[in-house]
């Protein structure tokens, strides 16, 4: 067989591994506050949020992809060795965090290995497509400000609208609207993280001149990516559940929704924008700012300081790594 062709095959592969870690590393954003909630079980919530997490290429173009594909880096300049660093440096920052139990960002550290990765192939920053670049950054503070706002304002939304209401009957109509909220994020995870891989895979193909036109997304890449994708959700992450769901703010199913909520709103608009955003930043500044609802003491400030310094670091420590693992592709082209 055709070396070259092999080449092609490992590193889908090695794409499609990188989202199903995605999933199984994002898996907590999706979940965390209804199982934090006890709206469901965890087992019940990660067949649940796989589910959306795989439909939800019928509700959203592939803008996303086209940026991660063509508008970060320059695509002219993709080639074999390039992807194999980026994927590397993406996995190795991925594996190092979740073992960990730190909720950092998938995206933005195959963001990160996309750059070092060209640095490392043009020996200078000439390659990155700074536009492309500039909005992704710029999302690492807009997305977690924006949950943050909106949970707020649908937390003081709904304490008005349920003023009156008792304690019980409150809890029985949002443990109920969660598995709408869940559902809906999990819509959002899925719709902008698969998104990213299919970015990956449509650069090498571009690549390897099998599609004509740079950021093209055949309909067996957006397919495989969601199904990857689903099943790292189902497979989910416990260890960062636990750090999301409980160790930040303690939540309740009203709490719960309005995170959800929050957080969807958010990564629907950039989805729709083509911007690819961290579901982890998203959900966590959501669940802060329904914490911070209720008492800026509710809110485990320590925990959320570790993890924003998790997401500074992202950028350039997947860098860094991406840049090594080019090096050690030495045998490919």
């Amino acid at each position: 067989m055709n070396p070259t062709l092999l080449i092609l095959g490992f590193l889908v592969v090695v794409a499609l591994a990188f989202d199903f870690l995605n999933g199984l590393h994002d898996a907590a954003n999706s979940i965390a506050t209804i199982v934090s909630t006890r709206v469901l079980s965890a087992r019940w919530a990660v067949l649940w949020a796989a589910f959306f997490n795989f439909i939800a290429f019928m509700f959203f173009g592939t803008g996303v992809a086209k940026m991660v594909g063509s508008g970060i880096i320059d695509p002219h300049i993709v080639s074999d060795r390039l992807i194999f660093g980026a994927l590397g440096g993406a996995i190795s920052w991925n594996l190092l965090t979740w073992w960990a139990g730190i909720p950092s960002s998938s995206s933005h550290a195959l963001i990160g290995g996309l750059v070092g990765a060209a640095i490392a192939k043009v020996g200078g920053i000439g390659a990155i497509q700074w536009a492309g670049l500039s909005k992704t950054a710029a999302a690492i503070v807009v997305s977690p400000t924006l949950g943050f706002f909106l949970a707020l304002l649908l937390v003081l939304i709904v304490s008005w609208t349920f003023l009156k209401s008792s304690p019980f009957f409150a809890d029985r109509v949002f443990r109920k609207l969660q598995f709408i909220s869940a559902a809906a994020y999990s819509l959002g995870h899925g719709g902008n993280d698969a998104q990213k891989t299919m970015g990956i895979i449509a650069a090498l193909l571009f690549a390897h001149g099998a599609t004509n036109q740079a950021g093209h997304i055949p309909l067996w890449v957006i397919l495989s990516c969601q199904t990857a994708m689903a099943l790292g959700t189902l497979f989910g992450g416990w260890r960062i559940v636990h750090t999301m769901g409980s160790k930040i703010t303690r939540l309740t199913p009203m709490q719960g929704f309005c995170a959800e909520t929050g957080g969807a709103i958010t990564l629907f608009f950039f989805t729709h924008l083509g911007i690819p955003v961290s579901t982890t930043h998203t959900i966590t500044g959501a669940i802060v700012g329904v914490g911070a609802s209720r008492r800026v003491s509710a809110v485990r400030w320590g925990v959320a300081k570790d993890i924003v310094v998790a997401w500074i670091v992202t950028l350039p420590a997947a860098a860094l790594t991406a840049a090594g693992f080019y090096y050690l592709g030495f045998w490919m082209k």
